[in-house]
């Protein structure tokens, strides 16, 4: 008796290969996002925008200088990507992903990348402009002092 192999067993075995290969999905060398923040927050307990629990209140985080027009850099250490979407117009947003937790790494053409599933972010508001996120990301409080930048 021979066994034939049919479409279904096919792509079922396929199914089950990719989802035992997913369970370790991270880059070699980077801490799993539970170890290194917090879980994104759900829908029905938002993150509050100060939520990056590394970030004091009052300390400088840069020179308005440091902060590209149109794009934006990305503070590791405190979890917040600060950007420029204008001239003199400075927005802050907690730098990690609200899709499955991971810190976005790139700030480019306008938004802020995440390198775990290609997830975009837009500079000006935060906003999704690519998922799979589907969330924004949560706005962080800046202040705007002479030529500093300082946590709010």
């Amino acid at each position: 008796m021979t066994h034939r192999s049919t479409r279904r067993t096919a792509l079922a075995t396929g199914a089950a290969a990719l989802a035992a290969g997913c369970v370790g999905c991270s880059k070699y060398g980077e801490k799993k996002s539970s170890e290194s923040s917090p879980p994104p927050a759900s829908p029905a307990s938002p993150a509050s925008p100060t939520s990056s629990p590394s970030a004091a209140a009052g300390q400088e985080l840069a020179r308005t200088s440091d902060i590209p027009v149109g794009g934006g850099t990305i503070f590791k250490d405190k979890k917040i990507v600060v950007t420029q979407p204008n001239q003199n117009e400075f927005k802050a947003f907690s730098a990690i992903c609200t899709h499955m937790g991971c810190t976005v790494n790139k700030v480019a053409d306008g938004t802020i990348d995440c390198p775990c599933h290609g997830s975009k972010f837009h500079i000006a508001d935060g906003s999704v402009a690519h998922g799979p996120a589907t969330r924004p990301l949560p706005a962080e409080n800046i202040k705007v002092e002479g030529q500093s930048i300082r946590l709010a």
